[in-house]
């Protein structure tokens, strides 16, 4: 018996947007469902549990945050923002809510179809020490049991918080993350603020892993917001 397509829910007031992305997903073999409202989103995530969650943050009768902490309240499924609200404060707000990832509109259709993949294979594990000990990303590849890390089979030392930093990335491959969560996951509560501290970190890290640390291939900076582990 094969498994079914997964089913989309389009939570987007924009009727031409909605089409535009119902339109391209229905080609790529996704199931989709739509709705115009927050509420009406809520509704229709509660009786047809959606495998993934895409969502406005401008939303004409509850705001896209309410949403996002609506269904976070008993759905892991994956919820990409695509919104036109680029600031950083509305990207950070959205993550910390609940968030998986956010688009900025305008997007490619193929780009959210690649963060889409990448959300889809998230959830279906709660980590990379989840039946595997050993995980691989490219030439990167890590022995959670071992606490080894090697580059193109070269063993790479860390310290161990940049152990600690990078196996949280690690166990959210390709979701971004924003300061104040790596923070408090490798430093504690009391750290939620010091993203120079994490700056220097991360430096520390991409001079260990990166081929070129100036453009890395694995370590991504999402300006003003946070960092992701590129998985793909």
């Amino acid at each position: 018996m094969t498994e079914p397509d997964p089913l989309v829910l389009i939570i987007e007031d924009e009727q031409q947007m909605c089409r535009f992305i119902r339109v391209s997903l229905a080609n790529h073999g996704y199931r989709v469902l739509e709705a115009d409202r927050g509420q009406l989103g809520l509704d229709l995530a509660t009786s047809h549990n959606p495998d993934i969650v895409l969502l406005d943050l401008g939303l004409p009768d509850i705001d896209g945050l309410t949403v996002t902490q609506g269904l976070r309240a008993w759905s892991q499924a994956p919820i990409i923002i695509i919104s036109a609200r680029g600031q950083e404060d509305d990207k950070i707000h959205a993550l910390d809510a609940g968030a998986d990832d956010y688009v900025t509109k305008p997007f490619s259709m193929g780009e959210l179809l690649a963060r889409m993949r990448v959300a889809l294979r998230h959830a279906t594990r709660t980590g990379p020490d989840a039946g595997a000990s050993v995980v691989s990303i490219a030439d990167l590849r890590v022995d959670l049991a071992r606490r080894l890390v090697f580059v193109a089979d070269q063993e790479i030392h860390l310290t161990p918080n940049e152990y600690r930093l990078l196996v949280v990335l690690l166990k959210n491959a390709g979701k971004v993350l924003t300061h104040q969560q790596l923070l408090r996951e490798v430093w504690g509560p009391n750290h939620g603020s010091d993203t120079q501290y994490l700056r220097v970190y991360m430096g520390q890290l991409r001079h260990k892993l990166e081929k070129t640390p100036a453009r890395p291939r694995y370590l991504v900076t999402e300006p003003g917001v946070g960092y992701r582990l590129r998985s793909e």
